[in-house]
C-alpha cells in the first residue's frame, strides 16, 4: 500500500507471505515501511525499514528459524521511458541484522514493462513485465543470489493493481532459503 502525501513524499507499507508448495510448507514472511522522496520526475529517493523471517523447510513456520532479520535499506529509483516501454533501474544498500549477526547486501534491479489494452481514465488495464535483480555482498562469495519474474498486471481502477507472475531464484552459498520457483499473487493500492 502507498500513500501519497504531496507531490513529491509518499509513504508505503507491505508485507508478503512464502510458500514452498502451493499454498502450502509456508516458511517465510516479512513486513516492512518506509518514505520515498521524488528528487526528480524520473528519480525516487527510498528509506525503507522491515522485519523478514525465514523459517526451515518441510512444513508450515518450522521452527528452527533459518534467519530472524531487521534490515534497514535506502535505495534510488531511476525511471525511464523507451517508446511505450518502461525501463526502472532500482539500486539498494541493505544493513541487515541477522542471527548470525550484522551484513551488509547490495541489490541492482533492472525492469522492463510494457502497458497496453485500450486506454481508459489515463491508463492502460494491462502490463506485462520482466525483472532481473542481482545480489552482491561485501564478504567473499560477493555475489548471493539472482532473481528474474515475469509478470502479468491488471489495472481495475487507477489506484489498484492485481498481479501474477512468475519468479525464479537462483542463490549461491545461502543458507536461509534455498532456490526456488515461485507463483507470485500481489495486489497493490496506491492513494492519493
Amino acid at each position: 500500500m502507498k500513500y501519497n502525501v504531496s507531490d513529491k513524499w509518499s509513504v508505503f507499507g507491505e508485507a508478503q507471505l512464502r510458500s514452498l508448495l502451493f499454498y502450502n510448507n509456508f516458511h517465510y514472511y516479512e513486513y516492512k515501511g518506509g518514505v520515498t522522496y521524488k528528487i526528480h520526475p524520473n528519480a525516487m529517493l527510498t528509506l525503507g525499514a522491515g522485519s523478514y523471517q525465514t523459517y526451515a523447510e518441510g512444513g508450515n513456520f518450522v521452527l528452527p528459524k533459518n534467519n530472524d532479520e531487521f534490515r534497514i535499506w535506502p535505495q534510488i529509483v531511476v525511471n525511464q521511458s523507451l517508446g511505450k516501454l518502461k525501463v526502472e533501474q532500482r539500486y539498494r544498500a541493505e544493513l541487515r541484522f541477522t542471527i548470525n549477526g550484522y551484513r551488509n547486501r547490495f541489490r541492482y534491479r533492472l525492469g522492463l514493462a510494457y502497458p497496453f489494452g485500450k486506454e481508459k481514465n489515463g491508463y492502460k488495464p494491462f502490463q506485462i513485465s520482466l525483472s532481473n535483480e542481482l545480489f552482491f555482498t561485501d564478504r567473499e562469495p560477493y555475489f548471493e543470489r539472482n532473481r528474474v519474474q515475469v509478470a502479468l498486471n491488471l489495472k481495475p481502477s487507477k489506484s489498484t493493481v492485481l498481479q501474477v507472475g512468475y519468479l525464479h531464484q537462483l542463490d549461491y552459498k545461502i543458507n536461509d532459503e534455498t532456490g526456488r520457483d515461485f507463483l507470485q499473487i500481489g495486489y497493490f493500492i496506491e492513494i492519493n
